[in-house]
């Protein structure tokens, strides 16, 4: 599975915008922005269809429906249907570090947390439901998987492996933005 997401993390980084940017003549990481009256532009992209082509290749099942994507209380979110389940992806924006890491934690308190932190983005970790929780500066992005089938894709993996696998997908396309 490690393969499939360096495969995956790579495919998607070389067809997206890179997280630096050019600022007063130098390069830098992109800086977190407050949630907006609008979704940023990597909230949105875990919707998208570039996210889409990405995850279909990396999980190897292509869902039969992406809903249409909602903004609610800063909350970007949409579902990829499968024939086998649904799989809901959604993205916090919030305002600053304290409140990131307040809701991250709330994740934890509602759905459970197994033991250890997983190497994504800024802080990761496994609910009990095998659900991936995972911040990124100023966004938490939860990719749920309780409603699908186990094993899932192509090859099949465990409802926690394909969220591992989804995580490092969209985390690898965020620009920061």
């Amino acid at each position: 599975m490690l393969a499939a997401v360096i495969t995956m993390a790579v495919a998607c980084s070389s067809s997206s915008p890179t997280a630096a940017t050019k600022t007063n003549g130098t390069v830098g990481a992109v800086p977190p922005q407050p949630a907006g009256k609008n979704p940023s532009a990597s909230a949105k992209m875990v919707c998208a269809k570039e996210a889409q082509n990405e995850l279909g290749s990396g999980l190897g099942v292509t869902p039969v429906q992406v809903t249409r994507p909602t903004w609610v209380d800063h909350v970007y979110a949409c579902q990829y249907v499968y024939p086998t389940g649904t799989l809901s992806l959604s993205v916090k924006e919030l305002d600053s570090a304290r409140q990131t890491t307040s809701y991250y934690e709330a994740f934890a308190a509602r759905l459970g947390r197994r033991p250890g932190r997983l190497a994504v983005g800024q802080g990761a970790y496994v609910t009990t439901d095998g659900s991936v929780v995972v911040r990124k500066d100023w966004k938490v992005l939860l990719v749920d998987v309780s409603r699908l089938s186990n094993p899932f894709g192509q090859p099949p993996q465990s409802p926690s492996d394909t969220g591992l696998t989804v995580a490092a997908t969209i985390l690898s396309c965020w620009s920061g933005a």
